[in-house]
């Protein structure tokens, strides 16, 4: 069977057919990228300053002669806080004394008026203060200083808290609101319980 010259089985001419677009090569180069990078290492690698290990000087106060030493100022008005479990709080006045010092129960639907009266000097002024401030007798800067001072006054109550290992943290979270509520500035926490303190608090918890 004779052929048709430049004829196509698919009966189309072949000048009639289209020519598909030749994709160019996406091949990149990485060499002198690579180069770049060995060059910046090294830079930065001359140019860097080493970490030199330094010291740091301490100079202790010369200790005082036990003749001449003065006497630590004594905390008045003072009250320490045992946060314990069950959301119970045990409290006592003023400083431990081994045989004597008895401690009493309270929680926290109790603690914040209590708090309130026995700082209830301090809370008056500071609620003053407040009054004046929202009524525009006074400003920030002020309030925040005559607060701090009458708060640090030394009969100002000054509250210890220490919680046990039966304490929950929202408990201790609740004791530092309660510490702003009451208008009491002198407060700390220790989370450390003397030997004579953690016996008597062991004894009332067996009371619970």
């Amino acid at each position: 069977m004779a052929e048709v010259p430049g004829g196509d089985e698919g009966g189309g001419g072949g000048r009639h057919k289209k020519k598909r677009a030749k994709k160019g090569s996406t091949h990149i180069d990485m060499t002198p990228l690579v180069d770049l990078a060995f060059l910046l290492l090294t830079f930065f690698i001359l140019t860097t300053t080493m970490y030199q290990p330094s010291s740091l000087q301490l100079t202790f106060p010369v200790p005082q002669d036990e003749a001449n030493k003065p006497e630590l100022e004594k905390v008045n008005n003072a009250l320490t806080i045992f946060l314990t479990k069950e959301d119970q709080i045990l409290y006592y006045r003023d400083a431990f004394k081994e045989g004597e010092t008895q401690l009493t129960r309270t929680d926290f639907s109790k603690i914040t008026n209590f708090l309130i009266e026995q700082n209830r000097s301090t809370f008056d002024q500071v609620q003053e203060l407040g009054r004046r401030f929202n009524a525009d007798e006074i400003d920030q800067v002020a309030y925040d200083t005559l607060r701090n001072n009458v708060q640090k006054r030394p009969e100002a109550l000054f509250v210890i808290i220490k919680p046990d290992k039966d304490a929950k943290y929202r408990n201790m979270i609740d004791m530092v609101d309660d510490m702003d509520i009451s208008g009491i500035g002198k407060y700390a926490v220790q989370d450390t319980i003397k030997p004579v303190e953690l016996e008597l608090l062991n004894a009332e918890k067996l009371k619970f």
